[in-house]
């Protein structure tokens, strides 16, 4: 049997939640194409988003460490992968539709400069008489502009649903300018569940990496409720943490957060009575989150990671490092633009000079930054 895309959209329409977003219902791309005949237009998107040089990328951006720190450490797109899979596993228990997870999971994230909040802070220092910088809006450039990939059009030509998920993007950490997508909505159920995934991925795998580099140790965490939690399911000590333990640890606590999630979502969606995905979105609030007992002890997760990892000297030290690598290249290629390579050159007529520089910069991996630093500013070094 053939499944072309009727007949996807046919199965979606049998297994999918009323509320959910179904493809055959989108509002559609900016520029029309004919859809193909053997994917979904959420799946089309998917496979965009994949192919970008943007998403390529991300195998060398930092997500707390470093690249050069350890190949073993999770990068934005090991993060990217993670947020991905975890969507689609509480997508599939809601009744949600899990290729518009996976595709806002994979795209939400394009837009981090390198070295992690650290290059986003620094760029957006430099650009705050200029626009400002913030990751979220700069995915949102991607996919409708910055990359060149069709003749027809700029950047990726998303459905409205895609774009929708990415520009009503939020969590603790970011909060999302939903300007020109109907901001007086909620987020849909689809962008929701990638809200809530990329927390729980960030925060127990940040965690991990906590934990096997030492930053964090076994006993810090020892008064800690989801450590608690975690330790009395696995039945074990939590003081001896060897890899095999670990391992057992971050799986354990994930598993325990999907499940709650699931089960307290599907709690706040059968009381909301809603029916339709616009009374969804119409709600006073997120309707995919935690109860109160388990915000507060994810909240209790959060701060330590805070205190204790993202703000432990040796992140802090590489960090100041950071912003100095992307100040200081700012501060050269705006002084001296024929620096930059030929194709941005001819882009400070049409965006200007200091939006052109921080998309170059934007878009360097922590690697190349390093590099070109080093090129700028160490005589011995060749340009």
């Amino acid at each position: 049997m053939f499944f072309d895309r009727k007949k996807l959209e046919e199965i979606e329409s049998q297994i999918l939640a009323p509320y959910a977003t179904h493809a055959r219902d989108s509002k559609g791309r900016a520029h029309a194409e004919p859809e193909p005949d053997y994917r979904t237009a959420f799946q089309r998107d998917r496979d965009r988003i994949l192919h970008t040089t943007a998403f390529r990328r991300l195998e060398y951006k930092t997500q707390v460490f470093i690249n050069y720190e350890g190949d073993y450490y999770r990068t934005r797109l090991t993060h990217t992968l993670e947020v991905a899979q975890i969507g689609r596993t509480i997508a599939r228990a809601l009744g949600a539709n899990e290729d518009l997870v996976e595709t806002i999971s994979l795209a939400h994230d394009l837009g981090h400069p390198p070295f992690g909040h650290s290059g986003e802070a620094a760029l957006n220092a430099m650009m705050k008489d200029h626009g400002g910088f913030d990751h979220n809006r700069q995915s949102f450039r991607i996919v409708t502009e910055i990359e060149q990939r069709y003749p027809s059009f700029p950047g990726l030509n998303l459905t409205w649903e895609v774009l929708e998920g990415m520009v009503k993007h939020e969590t603790a950490y970011d909060w999302s300018d939903a300007s020109g997508f109907d901001p007086q909505l909620r987020g849909s159920l689809e962008a929701q569940i990638t809200n809530v995934s990329d927390e729980l991925a960030y925060t127990a795998h940040d965690l991990d990496d906590g934990l096997r580099s030492n930053l964090i140790r076994p006993e810090m965490l020892e008064d800690m409720d989801l450590w608690k939690m975690v330790i009395a399911s696995l039945g074990i000590d939590g003081l001896h943490v060897d890899d095999l333990t670990r391992h057992q640890i971050i799986r354990e606590l994930i598993g325990i957060e999907v499940t709650h999630m699931i089960y307290d979502s599907n709690m706040h969606i059968q009381d909301s009575g809603v029916k339709t995905l616009l009374e969804l979105q119409s709600l006073p609030s997120n309707i995919v989150h935690f109860d109160a007992e388990m915000q507060i002890r994810n909240k209790e997760l959060r701060d330590f990671l805070y205190q204790n990892m993202y703000r432990q000297y040796r992140v802090v030290r590489m960090s100041k490092k950071a912003e100095r690598v992307l100040s200081d290249l700012f501060t050269a290629y705006v002084t001296e633009p024929t620096m930059l390579p030929r194709q941005f050159q001819d882009l400070i007529a049409i965006k200007g000079l200091e939006r052109t520089v921080c998309d170059y910069l934007a878009g360097m991996t922590d690697r190349f930054a390093v590099e070109e630093y080093q090129k700028l500013f160490d005589p011995s070094l060749l340009p």
